[in-house]
């Protein structure tokens, strides 16, 4: 705004006679840059050079003080000049300022505070003029002014500069003596100046102190009551908005500024003359009681609110503030006076200037405060705001978010609640139209994201009674069939966890109307798993490998969900369809070796599935041939546990089989076994070289014994036999030579197996009519550590036995038998006399008569052993066979004449007699015998009969 300028007789004289001649060049000069500033600024110097050029000249002004009286005047006067061309530079800048940028304003707004900085400056430099009255309030408010226009560009060390130059001319006036209005206007007002910028660079007790000091400039104006209470409310506000850790002291410093705004308000009511001002008062009065209310509450203080609030309320017709029933409310919330608190909020249904933010709100905290208790008090009150007036779907969408997340317990009472509300025509009305859209879908997730959360808590009631309401929020339109369908799919595993099936099918066909995919069709499998409709399950695996998105990972899931409703055909079925997928070399979700392990393990699960366990068994084996192994097992210790799983399993199998008699398949499995332990081999001979023997003898074991099962000569694969035998063989040399170093392996292979060996190689070579290398197996195994006087007599009496018996190889083994027997330090006699009558008997009946001498021999070597033995220590009865038959081979010879081969038999007969126990009247009869014969001897013999010797 302008000022008048300075025009009095007393500057008219000065001029003419009083000026100094030193002076009047400079203040020529100052007074044509000024002139440039009033014609146009834009077409001379910048108002930044004016600046300094006004400057340079007021300096060398300031070198001839004391000035004239007339030069003050004339500074005065032109320092109102710039002041007033100031005024015109902003009016025009602010028409330009709407076609300029905010940067440029800014510069120029700083322009023109420096040159009226400069006009201030003058007045200073002036000082005191007689024709000119109060200069030093009309300087002070040339200060004050351009503090303020500082202040509000945000320069707050040139407001501060300027204002407390303009305290500093005014400070040695009394203000008791000031009388003048305005006068009085400028010391209120230059000291809520300076308080504002020292509060803007946080110097807050200086700011409370110059408020402070401010009320002793209070001259019975109204209007100043209110600016100094206006101001303390600014101030209590701002402490409030600071966020720092010390929350208590913030809200007892604005507290404290509040209270004095407060006592400066009920002061101002004295001194108001008009209605108006009255009013004014009082709503600042009201609005500062609403801030202490909220102050309170913050602080916890709730009956300090409540009698805030009553304050308030006071007057006829009392403060209808939309945020005092809110207030109110949390108030009796804090005090836990839940009844007040729902009487506030029930009142604000009939309150239609209550803003929709702010009944929300009281909604919300009234829900957090009370929980499920205020339950159907919060549905009411939202019912009833729909009824009374318009309710955005941006407010519905706050108070169901409200609902779901009160947190605590009773989640589930909650979301019935919720159900409720969404499914209410009035509610579902709002959310209509495309302007609604975005509401639409945040009130469609908040429900979704609701009913995931009990479903993930198995409570599928609530889930799916939450998710039908989601569906409300779907449009029936194209862009949306997606979303429709996936709420489908989700009600559909809902009634699934409820076993209510049918309903779960509906869901899922409905679904699969509107979107066609592998979801829904895996949903649709499940029905069918807990249906137990097996036969519908194995056709909807069909079904799902059909789906464009099908993905072998729906295979996989559709075992586990076999499995785990115990539908093993159905998980093999499923399996068996997802191991055809592994040859196309795609990414697959699990291993193959996993699928085929994962195969055999439910198959085990049912008796009778042996012949399908064999049959991925192989393919397993026959993959990882084809593959390589570590391609199908993997590497490193991963690959070794999985491989011997393998292993362990059909070498498991094959001993059962066996135990069970079931050779074929026995033979079988013993076989992959094998196969499977020599992927294991790491080098020569290890750990597995054993189980490997193992399963290739018991392989051909049950090969043989399949056949004497059916009690028939069968046509088995002797060259099979034999190759499975060789490579047995081979292994068995390998760990024999690695148990002659001693390198510490236990890889010793059992006895049992030893002697099994041979005797199914002996058995193969029979098959093979090669009776030498049935002769060479024996003998190698004879000369072997594993061999026993017991599995030598196996051997033997096996040789001697069935279609194809091998009596050399019987009476090797036999012997052999014999010899270790004999050699023992504890001879077992019993197998001895077992041995010799059988080796007796072979002879007899392989050799005949043409072997005399042999068969004497062993009647000799009979006798030898049983010399000196104690009685009863070689058996009785073998004893007296071993007598009578040498005793009675003597009867032929005697009746052909041939007297000294029958006298050697007589006589080895007497002499075992002699020393079995029991025989003694036999003896005698033997002896008796012989001295007849001997007697005879010289007479004809012919006709007389041998008496014939028998025992039992």
């Amino acid at each position: 705004m302008r000022i008048a300028e300075i025009s009095t007789p007393e500057l008219r004289r000065s001029q003419a006679d009083d000026q100094s001649p030193n002076s009047c060049p400079v203040l020529s000069q100052i007074e044509s840059l000024i002139m440039q500033c009033e014609e146009d600024a834009s077409s001379g110097l910048k108002l930044s050079q004016l600046t300094t050029c006004l400057r340079q000249s007021l300096a060398r002004l300031s070198q001839f003080t004391p000035l004239a009286n007339s030069a003050k005047l004339q500074i005065w006067k032109l320092s109102y000049r710039l002041w007033n061309a100031c005024v015109d530079l902003s009016n025009a800048s602010s028409i330009r300022s709407s076609f300029s940028s905010p940067s440029s304003s800014i510069a120029a707004a700083e322009d023109q505070a420096m040159l009226r900085h400069v006009s201030a400056d003058m007045l200073s430099l002036a000082g005191e003029v007689s024709g000119v009255a109060s200069p030093e309030f009309k300087t002070a408010f040339f200060y004050y002014k351009i503090g303020v226009m500082w202040h509000n560009l945000q320069k707050f060390d040139q407001a501060s500069s300027c204002l407390e130059k303009a305290t500093d001319l005014l400070s040695k006036i009394d203000p008791r003596m000031v009388t003048d209005t305005g006068q009085r206007k400028l010391l209120l007002d230059l000291n809520i100046a300076r308080s504002q910028t020292a509060w803007e660079v946080s110097d807050h007790i200086l700011a409370v102190t110059l408020l402070n000091r401010a009320k002793s400039f209070m001259f019975g104006s109204s209007h100043q009551y209110k600016a100094l209470a206006s101001q303390y409310l600014v101030f209590g506000k701002s402490v409030l908005s600071i966020n720092n850790e010390n929350k208590s002291q913030n809200f007892k410093e604005a507290l404290k500024l509040l209270n004095d705004a407060l006592d400066l308000c009920e002061k101002g009511f004295s001194t108001a003359r008009t209605r108006q001002e009255t009013l004014d008062l009082t709503a600042l009065k009201l609005k500062i009681l609403r801030f202490m209310a909220a102050v309170h509450l913050q602080m916890e203080e709730y009956e300090s609110v409540i009698k805030c609030v009553k304050v308030l309320r006071e007057p006829e017709g009392g403060d209808q503030h939309p945020c005092l029933p809110v207030l109110a409310m949390k108030a009796w919330l804090g005090l836990g006076k839940y009844p007040e608190a729902e009487k506030e909020l029930k009142g604000m249904v009939v309150n239609k200037g209550i803003p929709e933010g702010v009944w929300v709100s009281a909604v919300e905290a009234y829900f957090q405060a009370v929980g499920t208790a205020g339950m159907e008090t919060t549905k009411g009150v939202f019912l009833g705001l729909l009824s009374r007036c318009h309710v955005s779907a941006g407010a519905a969408v706050r108070v169901i978010h409200r609902v779901v997340t009160g947190g605590g317990e009773g989640s589930r009472i909650r979301a019935k609640v919720v159900a409720d509300l969404v499914s209410d025509k009035r509610v579902v009305a709002l959310f209509a139209g495309d302007e609604a859209a975005k509401d639409r879908g945040a009130m469609h997730a908040i429900l979704w994201n609701c009913a995931a959360h009990h479903f993930q808590s198995k409570d599928y009631e609530t889930s799916a009674e939450v998710f039908e309401k989601s569906m409300l929020y779907v449009p029936h339109d194209m862009e949306n069939r997606v979303l429709r369908a996936k709420s489908f799919r989700v009600l559909c595993l809902c009634y699934l966890g409820l076993s209510q099936l049918d309903r779960a099918n509906e869901y899922i066909d409905e679904a699969e109307k509107m979107e066609p995919n592998i979801a829904s069709a895996f949903l649709k499998f499940k029905i069918h798993l807990q249906k137990e409709d097996q036969d519908r399950a194995l056709s909807q695996i069909q079904a799902m490998k059909t789906c464009l998105d099908f993905t072998p990972d729906f295979l996989l899931l559709a075992a586990h969900e076999a499995i785990a409703c115990h539908a093993f055909l159905v998980a093999v079925a499923s399996l068996s369809n997802l191991l055809g997928f592994y040859a196309s070399g795609k990414s697959m979700p699990t291993a193959e070796v996993v699928v085929f392990r994962t195969l055999v393990t439910i198959l085990t699960n049912d008796a009778g599935n042996e012949p399908e366990i064999l049959k991925y068994i192989k393919d397993a084996h026959s993959r990882a041939s084809e593959v390589g192994p570590d391609c199908f097992f993997g590497k490193g210790e991963v690959a070794k546990r999985e491989v011997k799983w393998f292993a362990a399993t059909s070498w498991n199998f094959g001993i059962k089989l066996g135990k069970t008699k079931d050779y074929v398949l026995s033979a079988e499995f013993l076989r992959v076994a094998s196969e499977l332990y020599g992927l294991l081999v790491d080098g020569p001979v290890d750990e597995n070289s054993a189980m490997i023997v193992k399963s290739l003898i018991l392989t051909v074991s049950a090969m043989l014994a399949s056949e004497n099962q059916k009690g028939e000569i069968l046509d088995i694969d002797v060259k099979l036999g034999v190759e499975l035998l060789d490579r047995a063989g081979k292994v068995l040399k390998s760990i024999s030579s690695r148990m002659q170093l001693d390198d510490g392996q236990n890889v010793n292979v059992e006895p049992e197996f030893h002697i099994l060996y041979t005797l199914n190689s002996y058995e193969i070579y029979g098959r093979m009519n090669d009776k030498k290398s049935q002769y060479l197996i024996v003998e190698k195994f004879a000369s072997s550590k594993a061999c026993t006087p017991a599995n030598l007599l196996q051997v033997g009496l096996t040789a001697c036995q069935g279609p194809r018996p091998n009596h050399e190889v019987s009476f090797f083994a036999l012997n052999q038998s014999l010899s270790e027997l004999i050699s023992s330090p504890s001879p077992d006699y019993t197998t001895v006399a077992l041995v010799m009558r059988k080796l007796i008997t072979i002879t007899s009946t392989h050799k005949g008569d043409t072997d005399d001498d042999g068969v004497y021999n062993l009647y000799k070597q009979a006798y030898r052993i049983i010399v000196g033995l104690k009685g009863g220590e070689f058996p009785v009865e073998e004893g007296k066979w071993l007598a009578t038959t040498a005793w009675n081979r003597a009867a032929i010879p005697i009746r052909l004449g041939h007297f000294d081969s029958a006298n050697k038999w007589m006589k080895v007969g007497l002499e075992i007699a002699g020393l079995v126990p029991g025989m003694e009247i036999y003896k005698a009869c033997m002896e008796d015998f012989v001295n007849g014969l001997e007697k005879k001897v010289g007479v004809r013999m012919c006709g007389e009969n041998q008496p014939q010797m028998t025992v039992a």
